[in-house]
């Protein structure tokens, strides 16, 4: 029986986050509110959907009951944070919370399946991030002096960097963060966002030639103190980032060329410096011929991947724990192998829709601050995404990035749910420019119709047309030049 209900709920899931998945690209196509939000419930109906029959099926593979009491704590979380978000920010966007849920929905359920004890953490830190980010928005539509604070973020971000290469502690061959209390910190995920605050400023301030190449000179070295740590990932990351918000800022594509020309320069410099890039190389280009040295890992996904198929093998099916660090970077192959690849590139569309909505708002902001921060967000968001899953199919050779809000770890999750929280701040912005755009507006028209009205307005029987009464000056000069006209004729 269990066997019954195991099979076929791997294809009701997968008909479910496809119908969310439709949804969240539809709805683009519809203007009336009462519609959208017709469809988002119905988004919110699909994830609650999802979430219960994972569950059950896990409850009934493991006869746990605390997966039940799990269940229900998450089924509180999620439905707090929709709440909390669409009450107190009324013109938040309800596309990016339902699938930032949505992402969170997944990557609990993926973990709970590998580690119950990570999930829990995961929970906790989840509950704790939320609960921050409900601040953030607050903060963007409140504070009008961001955009002056350039030296402040410069100055924050390469500190935090440096800190990380003095007290760094080595893990797969990089220094990504230290240990405070038990507590692992990993700055480079939130020296992500103050990078693009840094670099928004100063395009803000101004785009003379000088001050891009003093920013260029400061970018470099954000990305330098990274080399240094060996955290390649991230120096990736920001390196991307800044070419996405110079080229949108300035419009020179000779920028783009030199950029790239140094960033194809600088990954042989690291091929041939650092020895776990040699041989992340060397499992990209066959990591069965280099099974036993180094492409254990992008083997073993590949064999997940290819096991599960179109529709997976079902939760607690499949062998996810044959895959290395796989409640982290590697969390996208266990999904293709137990959920299956139409879930997995369902779960693709997910995060492009996330990116499609932080363009659109970059797009309809007027300040060049604000419209460079959610451009260049965006873009570190959506090509985090591409590094993860790139490094587990073998299109690129693996980051060692994890997935966004979906992947087990503390920074990478706070700095993700920081992210979408500035997003979500933007928009609120976006929608107050609109509202007074449509004020100014109606003014005006108001002020065009009572003008015509009074113009139009039909005079009395009795009413007496007044004289225009001219000004005292040409009175003076009328009565002067008659008087020298009298004179003449004298």
């Amino acid at each position: 029986m269990v066997n019954i209900v195991v099979e076929l709920s791997k294809y009701l899931m997968i008909v479910l986050v496809t119908m969310y998945t439709y949804l969240c690209f539809s709805i683009f196509g519809y203007y009336d509110p009462d519609k959208k939000k017709s469809m988002l419930r119905r988004q919110n109906i699909l994830m609650y959907m999802i979430h219960v029959i994972a569950f059950l099926v896990m409850y009934l593979e493991t006869e746990d009951i605390k997966m039940l009491g799990f269940y229900l704590m998450q089924v509180v979380l999620f439905s707090a944070t929709i709440i909390l978000y669409t009450n107190i920010y009324p013109k938040v966007s309800r596309l990016v919370i339902n699938n930032m849920c949505m992402l969170l929905c997944i990557g609990l359920i993926v973990l709970t399946r590998l580690n119950y004890e990570s999930a829990v953490k995961q929970y906790i830190i989840v509950a704790g991030a939320i609960a921050l980010s409900l601040v953030v928005p607050v903060i963007i539509r409140k504070f009008k002096k961001l955009s002056e604070w350039k030296n402040l973020y410069a100055i924050a971000g390469i500190v935090s960097l440096a800190v990380v290469v003095v007290v760094g502690q080595v893990s797969y061959g990089a220094m990504l963060g230290f240990t405070i209390g038990g507590i692992s910190i990993q700055p480079s995920e939130l020296v992500k966002i103050i990078f693009v605050f840094f670099v928004a400023s100063s395009f803000k301030m101004s785009l003379e030639f000088r001050n891009i190449v003093i920013t260029t000179a400061l970018a470099a070295f954000h990305v330098l103190i990274l080399v240094v740590s060996k955290d390649l990932g991230a120096a990736l990351i920001i390196f991307v980032v800044y070419l996405a918000m110079l080229y949108v800022a300035t419009h020179q594509p000779l920028y783009i060329l030199a950029g790239l020309g140094a960033g194809s320069a600088a990954s042989v410099v690291a091929y041939h410096l650092f020895d776990h890039v040699k041989t992340r190389v060397v499992a990209w280009k066959d990591p069965f011929a280099a099974y036993d040295d180094g492409g254990y890992q992008v083997a073993q996904s590949l064999f997940a991947i290819g096991t599960g198929g179109w529709f997976g093998m079902g939760l607690y099916q499949g062998m996810p724990e044959d895959i290395p660090v796989r409640d982290s970077d590697f969390i996208f192959s266990v999904i293709a192998e137990e959920m299956g690849i139409i879930f997995a590139l369902c779960l693709i569309l997910i995060c492009v829709s996330c990116y499609v909505m932080f363009l659109n708002i970059a797009m309809q902001l007027h300040d060049i601050f604000y419209k460079m921060v959610a451009l260049g967000l965006g873009t570190c968001y959506i090509f985090q995404v591409f590094l993860n899953i790139g490094g587990v199919t073998k299109f690129i050779p693996s980051t060692g990035v994890t997935l966004p809000l979906v992947s087990y770890g503390g920074s990478s999750l706070i700095s993700t749910l920081i992210m979408f929280a500035i997003i979500q701040g933007l928009y609120i912005l976006r929608e107050d420019e609109e509202e007074d755009i449509e004020r100014k507006k109606k003014e005006r028209l108001r002020a065009k119709r009572s003008g015509q009205e009074n113009k139009k307005r039909p005079r009395k029987a009795g009413d007496v047309p007044e004289r225009p009464q001219r000004s005292q000056p040409r009175r003076q000069a009328q009565g002067q030049g008659k008087t020298r006209k009298e004179q003449r004729v004298r």
